[in-house]
């Protein structure tokens, strides 16, 4: 399934099931058919399988068998952050070219690290598709992009091993990990990475049945149209399975948040010279299988 979160004519937010250009309100459809869905994705991931499995034998005839009152065109609705994660967990430096392009722009370490490198990005830093990001010129003038497959988590991981890590896996969506280069603070990232705006994230959550291998998946980002990161999550120095062992060897992950997994070469800060967002300016991130989320930078001053 294709998960998003939507509002209609500024209605309040709710939960729909996309295929292809349509959009299905689950829980007016379950509701036609007698049952009964969450009207949020966080509920929804909270209700586990029997509400997949619920939303699935609902949706499998087809638009030919939903309720015209539950369907919406996709240009028809707004799209919004798929859910309000209650951590947004970040890992940096997870792509080899990504380790050596910082050691010569961030002044991080040269050598690969040996266990992941973790930060926190807070929930009021998520924004969803066609959503601003701020640019606050009196804060940053080096603002940045990283295009990044986020895990969502379906169950409750705490001290999980490699080999169960994907039993703890709801999908799979995407975060921009925006950074404002200026603004780190004795090697501290929490302000430069968690501003308000600064988690881009959507446009949906794909479940994890729908991604044969998260391990093999084409990532890129283009700003203003002109491709400036392209890779593959195979590069990754550090799995998914290995992120969320590590991560749940001390911190309980709980259902709904995101594991956001690093990001490719091709960051602004590593370019000859250095390039950096401002407003006006349109950033598309891309994963395979999951789609585009596409965010307009505007002047927040």
């Amino acid at each position: 399934m294709r998960l998003v979160t939507y509002t209609l004519d500024d209605a309040p937010l709710r939960l729909g099931a996309q295929s292809d250009d349509l959009v299905v309100d689950l829980a007016a459809l379950a509701s036609r058919a007698g049952a009964e869905l969450p009207a949020d994705l966080l509920s929804f991931i909270r209700a586990g399988a029997d509400a997949r499995a619920t939303a699935g034998r609902l949706l499998a005839g087809g638009p030919a068998d939903w309720p015209a009152d539950a369907v919406h065109r996709l240009d028809e609705v707004s799209l919004r952050a798929p859910l309000r994660p209650g951590k947004v967990i970040g890992v940096g430096l997870n792509y080899v070219e990504h380790v050596e392009e910082s050691s010569r722009s961030l002044d991080t370490d040269k050598e690969r690290p040996s266990r992941p490198v973790l930060f926190s990005k807070p929930a009021t830093a998520v924004t969803g598709p066609g959503q601003p990001i701020l640019h606050n010129a009196d804060l940053t003038t080096q603002l940045d992009w990283e295009c990044e497959l986020a895990v969502v988590i379906g169950r409750t991981a705490f001290r999980v091993s490699e080999e169960e890590a994907y039993d703890h896996i709801f999908g799979y969506s995407i975060v921009n990990d925006i950074s404002a280069r200026d603004q780190r603070r004795s090697g501290q990232w929490f302000f430069s990475k968690g501003q308000d705006s600064y988690a881009p994230f959507g446009p949906a959550v794909v479940t994890a049945d729908e991604i044969p291998d998260p391990m093999d998946l084409d990532l890129s980002l283009r700003v203003n149209g002109v491709t400036k990161q392209k890779s593959n999550t195979r590069h990754m120095l550090f799995p998914i399975a290995r992120l969320i062992a590590d991560i749940s060897s001390g911190v309980t992950l709980e259902p709904g948040d995101v594991i956001a997994t690093g990001s490719p070469a091709g960051v602004g800060a590593g370019m000859v010279p250095p390039e950096f967002l401002h407003p006006g300016d349109t950033v598309e991130a891309t994963v395979e299988g999951i789609g585009t989320l596409s965010n307009p930078v505007v002047d927040a001053r």
